[in-house]
């Protein structure tokens, strides 16, 4: 044979015998969350109205607090804990449009950076009175105010936060935006709100965007447009959030020497580039759905994989101080939110 067909076919050779030992590595873990993500999606089409990411990171719970993830699946779970939700955050920029907030108003946008800023700012300072790590606080702070766990995997690459401090951030979205879910249509009705300020209170409040969907379902009416589009104007929020961060570490890690990240992590900025495309160009109603379709389990492949790292016993032992914490921001987002949608709607 000659020299020059041996030559590819060592290369397939080296090539072949370096994959085999990353996919024993990894393929458990990561093939555990494309099944829990299948299984989700299963959940949802056959119970109308439940999110696909929450029944996602329910089965990621239940499997790692039961013992059907063994250790060694933990490399494929981290992979799918960081790759899929990027990819996931990515495409949820072509779910925005400019030229439709801009449509609303200054109004909307003016809500969504006073709720941001405020929650982020009332949540650090709250952290720092309970003694909550810097970091932790953080993860929290944004995952509250921004776009639950999203903002959270958008923060937590920037700030460098560990294990622990993202599947607790993000234990803490799920558990208070599920509960706002049946809470905020009873105190809208408690306090007599119209249908509109509801739907407005709700975008500007609720953590995750499905978690806002399941809220405008309960409102009824034409809650769902208004508030998935005041909730995505709070979403557009995490790029400048990330670059502010992403600039402040690389400030801080010049100072004391350290390496310095990235001024905005690669995926926000192909988040920045699919909302600039979505507001440009006409994007086909098919491609758009599909899209939403491939986000949707991206992200609940993600939410499997944090699920599976959240230990009860860990969490009610250690997450005291962060519950109370959680507590104060859902109130303070709330809170404004609440001001925001009176003055708006």
């Amino acid at each position: 044979m000659p020299l020059t067909e041996r030559a590819p076919q060592r290369l397939r050779k080296a090539y072949a015998s370096s994959l085999r030992p990353a996919l024993r590595r990894f393929a458990p873990g990561a093939g555990a969350s494309l099944a829990g993500a299948v299984l989700a999606a299963g959940i949802a089409v056959v119970l109308p109205g439940t999110s696909a990411l929450l029944a996602a990171i329910a089965l990621g719970v239940v499997a790692g607090n039961v013992g059907l993830l063994p250790g060694w699946a933990g490399p494929g779970l981290a992979l799918a804990a960081r790759v899929p939700l990027r990819l996931g955050i990515v495409l949820l920029g072509l779910q925005l449009s400019l030229p439709q907030l801009a449509a609303l108003g200054w109004g909307i946008p003016a809500l969504a950076a006073a709720v941001v800023s405020t929650g982020v700012v009332a949540t650090l300072a709250m952290g720092r009175l309970l003694r909550v790590p810097p970091r932790q606080a953080l993860l929290i702070a944004c995952g509250f105010s921004i776009c639950g766990a999203a903002a959270v995997a958008g923060v937590e690459s920037v700030v460098r936060a560990d294990e622990e401090e993202t599947v607790t951030a993000v234990a803490l979205v799920v558990l208070f935006g599920t509960l706002m879910i049946p809470a905020l249509p009873l105190v809208a009705a408690a306090l007599g709100l119209g249908a509109e300020v509801s739907a407005v209170w709700a975008g500007a409040s609720v953590h995750e965007v499905a978690q806002v969907v399941a809220v405008s379902g309960a409102l009824g009416g034409g809650a769902l447009g208004l508030a998935v589009t005041v909730k995505l104007a709070r979403v557009l929020m995490l790029a400048p959030v990330a670059a502010i961060l992403g600039w402040q570490m690389r400030r801080d890690g010049a100072a004391e020497g350290r390496r310095r990240p990235p001024l905005v992590p690669l995926f926000v900025l192909g988040f920045v580039a699919l909302v600039l495309v979505g507001s440009v160009v006409q994007v086909p109603d098919g491609i758009r759905a599909a899209a939403q379709t491939l986000q949707t389990f991206l992200l609940a492949t993600a939410m499997f994989a944090l699920g599976a790292g959240v230990r009860i016993r860990s969490l009610a032992r250690r997450g005291g101080r962060s519950l109370a914490l959680a507590v104060g921001s859902t109130l303070a987002v709330g809170a404004v939110g609440l001001a925001g949608a009176l003055i708006v709607a």
